[in-house]
């Protein structure tokens, strides 16, 4: 048994694996005669699942949650509910098994310089970054720290943070804040940092008219413009590797500039 599968304690079952379910898929905007269709199942067995009424095997329980794309640390809850044992271990990321996961992450931080990347997690924390991203907040002004020990959310909202050098701050904390909820519905620990987060003037107005949201950095050298695209690990078999996102920064070289006007 793979030493790391109780790394991370999974919460007592306060609801039934049934429940679990249910709110999974009313998460995924799904009838239960679609969830039975995508997974081969009867609705009336899928009902007695939810209810209580019948007990669902792990297979069953396995096909369930990939049809509704569950988290895999939400997948242990399920099968903890359930009465089974958690499926999907949660090593730590220094341990020799994530040796391969390790060295893709060091590639691709050292493979995006000189544009800024960094690693962050499920409760977005930096963990990993380049060293160009010291470089951009130290250009920002940011107060001299290492980037790897930050939480991203933390320094785009509170005061003192990356968010007061953004020429386009509103936009970016409105933009993290939205994502950072939706993922916080089945993550509590991400739920409660957000309760002690200032949470933006206006959270739901955006304002840009542009293709892409571009992240607005005042520096002594002038305003820098990055787009930004994430990097994931496909087909994750374990909790830490799929809460892992690289976020790289892409300098913009297009000046964006108000539209002319006809003649």
């Amino acid at each position: 048994m793979n030493q790391y599968l109780f790394h991370r304690s999974t919460p007592a079952p306060h609801i039934s694996a049934g429940q679990h379910l249910r709110e999974l898929r009313r998460q995924a905007n799904l009838s239960q005669l679609e969830l039975a269709l995508l997974t081969g199942l009867s609705q009336r067995h899928l009902s007695c699942v939810e209810t209580g009424r019948a007990k669902a095997s792990p297979g069953t329980l396995h096909a369930l949650l990939s049809a509704l794309d569950a988290p895999l640390e939400r997948c242990n809850e399920v099968f903890v509910a359930a009465g089974y044992a958690p499926r999907y271990a949660a090593t730590p990321l220094d341990a020799p098994e994530l040796a391969l996961v390790n060295t893709a992450i060091e590639h691709i931080l050292q493979v995006n310089n000189p544009a800024p990347a960094i690693v962050i997690d499920s409760h977005w924390d930096v963990i990993a970054a380049n060293a160009s991203t010291g470089l951009l907040l130290a250009m920002a002004g940011v107060s001299a720290q290492p980037a790897t020990g930050l939480n991203l959310l933390q320094t785009l909202l509170c005061p003192g943070g990356l968010g007061d050098h953004l020429a386009n701050a509103p936009e970016i904390r409105a933009a993290a804040w939205q994502r950072a909820s939706r993922e916080a519905a089945g993550n509590p620990a991400l739920a409660a940092r957000l309760r002690d987060l200032p949470a933006p003037a206006s959270p739901y107005q955006m304002k840009t008219a542009t293709p892409l949201l571009l992240t607005r950095v005042n520096t002594p050298y002038g305003e820098l413009r990055f787009l930004s695209t994430f990097t994931t690990f496909g087909m994750p078999q374990d909790v830490t590797v799929q809460s892992l996102r690289i976020e790289h920064l892409i300098l913009s070289l297009i000046h964006i500039s108000e539209p002319t006007r006809p003649y």
